[in-house]
């Protein structure tokens, strides 16, 4: 049947094929990875889905329904549920964040101090607005960056800690008091950023974000299995999931049937968050690449995802001569950002096989999607191991998939 279907979309089968044995081969059977499983689709049909490695330490294989934290794929979500907001009129893409999270009012950017002395800031050049949070020029940072005296601020407030003492609101009010590592517009840097997007659809909308995803995209879309915390009766579905330590290698971070996702996280992350499984994550593709809607459901107008999958990088630039950050999920030449997506622009500077026009991000749990509008494919990939980027495993499959495409 996998064959069947693989050539009536244009693939070549045995090409298909020899993907997963790469897989194993390379990431299974070495244990660089405790599993991997890779969703392909065109046309909207699945062409491919293979399932590969323990759902959990010494447990059966993972499946259809194994659930997987997709951490960083969280971001387009929130991003598209930002956007449904601007098409109802209740925020625009250019209204300054100020306007609606006044703890952002009077925000400088970093001038001197830090390590137990004083802040010195100077005012911005402009104002941060929604497009600096959606296409991460903020001036925002993450902690883990480990680059500066205020990513070192973040670290030391404990701020990002989901089940810390801080809410979303306590967390906008947090952010409020620290500087910004550069004017907004300025750079690019991966950041809090759609966390901070999340506390701007609470605020825009008046639901808190768990309950927007799931009554706005979650339920219309049929992603039952997409949520912040896993329910008691889904728990069993969970994989566990691993960190490589120097020295150590491979060891576990968060154990499937004792998970911390198995509680609800005090701050919502909208940048970072989520749990789903590949099939749900198929149908949010499936969404997009139909031009906002989904069997007859519309989340979001045509124009509106054409309009976010456009570089929105300053000048039209890429994130090799724009980026500021030390990590993301994306490669950088040939490559700009748009709202909530990084976007290729040249093909060539890539130097990895794909089209102009093509979108997709990842997690730091080595997960990853893309979106390819001119061949009307995408790709979920779905593992449990961080930090992502340790293996060049998103360029391997990308390339190895279009190389199928007959």
């Amino acid at each position: 049947m996998a064959t069947i279907v693989a050539q009536a979309n244009g693939f070549d089968s045995g090409r298909l094929a020899a993907i997963d044995a790469f897989l194993k081969a390379r990431y299974l059977d070495t244990g660089l990875l405790p599993n991997a499983q890779l969703l392909i689709a065109r046309d909207g049909e699945i062409a491919h889905f293979s399932h590969q490695g323990s759902a959990r330490e010494g447990g059966a294989s993972v499946g259809e329904e194994s659930l997987f934290r997709i951490a960083s794929m969280t971001k387009p979500i929130t991003s598209i549920a930002f956007m449904m907001l601007v098409e109802e009129g209740k925020v625009a893409v250019d209204t300054p964040v100020h306007h609606v999270l006044p703890e952002f009012k009077g925000l400088g950017v970093y001038n001197g101090g830090g390590g137990g002395v004083p802040f010195v800031t100077r005012a911005t050049a402009e104002p941060m607005r929604m497009l600096d949070l959606l296409r991460h020029t903020s001036g925002l940072t993450y902690g883990f960056q480990n680059r500066s005296n205020v990513d070192a601020a973040y670290r030391e407030s404990k701020m990002e800690s989901w089940h810390g003492n801080l809410d979303l609101d306590g967390f906008v009010a947090a952010l409020g008091k620290l500087p910004l590592e550069f004017s907004p517009g300025e750079g690019w840097n991966y950041s809090v950023s759609t966390d901070v997007l999340g506390a701007v659809v609470e605020r825009v909308s008046g639901q808190t974000l768990d309950a927007f995803f799931h009554d706005r995209i979650f339920a219309p879309l049929g992603m039952h299995d997409t949520f912040f915390q896993v329910p008691g009766d889904k728990l069993d579905r969970l994989t566990d999931c691993y960190t490589l330590v120097a020295g150590k290698g491979r060891v576990m971070y968060d154990r499937g049937e004792a998970s911390a996702w198995s509680r609800r996280p005090k701050l919502l992350s909208g940048g970072g968050g989520l749990v789903s499984t590949a099939l749900d994550y198929h149908r949010f593709c499936r969404m997009c690449e139909s031009g906002g809607t989904l069997d007859g459901v519309r989340i979001v107008g045509r124009k509106t995802l054409d309009l976010m999958t456009m570089n929105h990088l300053p000048g039209g630039k890429d994130l090799a001569s724009l980026s500021r950050s030390l990590f993301s999920e994306t490669q950088n030449a040939g490559t700009g950002f748009g709202l909530g997506f990084a976007v290729t622009q040249d093909v060539a500077r890539t130097m990895i096989p794909g089209s102009p026009g093509e979108y997709y991000w990842g997690g730091m749990f080595s997960t990853a999607f893309f979106i390819d509008p001119v061949e009307r494919l995408h790709m979920v990939f779905m593992t449990q191991l961080s930090p992502s980027g340790l293996y060049p495993i998103r360029r391997e499959l990308k390339t190895m998939i279009y190389a199928a495409l007959n």
